[in-house]
């Protein structure tokens, strides 16, 4: 602690070499709160340091949101070797200092901390020194998402919007629940059953839609080259806007995964917007 600023003159690449040791660690959080105790997070890592500490008022405080990450962070690595995953742990709550706020009738809160949180995710790699490449966008697409799954288990369980998670996440859903599992760290025994009990139900729908739909990572089944086709349009926004429309109808359980539904109603939007089809698909 005695000499934390020394630590200025050692290079971003050994630090982070460091710093992923300790993320690596079977239990990360007690090489973080070291850094915490010794000083040394502040200097390395402001934006986790922010993290620290509890506000209260009219009788009513919130989380100390550094000691609930390490939870999560201990969690993660107790299931998994991933350090991108790890990574995603430490920094899923990073857009909570900057968006938290007392909303008088509700209490503290931290609206949208998921998207401030993403976008923060590429200025703490560069400046780590952390790869710019897919592990970043792993990340920012964790950080991004996590908050869904706790959204559905709090709400009805649409098949829809298991659909759009199993879009949004792709490949990653599996490492999602994970993470969304471990950030359930309530000291309410009964609370944290309950969460637990219904992402099960969570994971059980994803399963049986994916079975059905097969909507992880899928495109609509009209490609933009034959709506360019059918429509005789040149490149162009519309062609875009017409294939999203196919997607949020499968996703939202209106027609099929299926070429020859989504093809029928392609036609049939387009028609509402004067768009006729001029050659005949096979």
């Amino acid at each position: 602690a005695r000499n934390k600023e020394r630590i200025k003159i050692v290079s971003g690449e050994r630090i982070i070499d460091e710093l992923n040791k300790i993320m690596n660690s079977p239990k990360p959080s007690i090489g973080l709160r070291l850094m915490k105790e010794t000083g040394l997070l502040e200097i390395i890592f402001p934006e986790f340091y922010k993290l620290a500490g509890v506000d209260e008022k009219e009788g009513r405080a919130h989380k100390d949101n550094f000691l609930h990450t390490l939870q999560v962070i201990d969690s993660v690595a107790s299931k998994s070797d991933d350090l991108w995953l790890r990574w995603a742990a430490a920094l899923h709550d990073i857009g909570k200092p900057s968006t938290k706020k007392w909303v008088d009738g509700i209490g503290w809160t931290f609206r949208n901390h998921d998207f401030v949180g993403k976008k923060m995710v590429a200025g703490i790699f560069k400046r780590l020194k952390l790869p710019q490449n897919e592990h970043m966008k792993f990340v920012e697409k964790m950080v991004f998402l996590h908050m869904r799954p706790i959204a559905l288990v709090e709400d009805v369980v649409t098949d829809s919007a298991i659909r759009r998670l199993l879009f949004d996440a792709g490949d990653d859903i599996d490492k999602l629940m994970l993470l969304c599992e471990s950030d359930i760290t309530s000291k309410n025994p009964d609370k944290v059953r309950k969460y637990l009990s219904n992402f099960q139900i969570v994971r059980k729908k994803l399963i049986d839609i994916e079975a059905k739909d097969k909507i992880r990572n899928f495109q609509p089944p009209v490609k933009g080259e034959e709506i360019m086709q059918l429509f005789n349009l040149a490149p162009c926004e519309l062609v875009g806007r017409l294939k999203s429309t196919i997607k949020n109808a499968i996703i939202e359980g209106e027609i099929s995964n299926d070429h020859d539904e989504a093809l029928a109603f392609l036609i049939k939007i387009a028609e509402k917007q004067g768009i006729k089809p001029v050659n005949k698909t096979e």
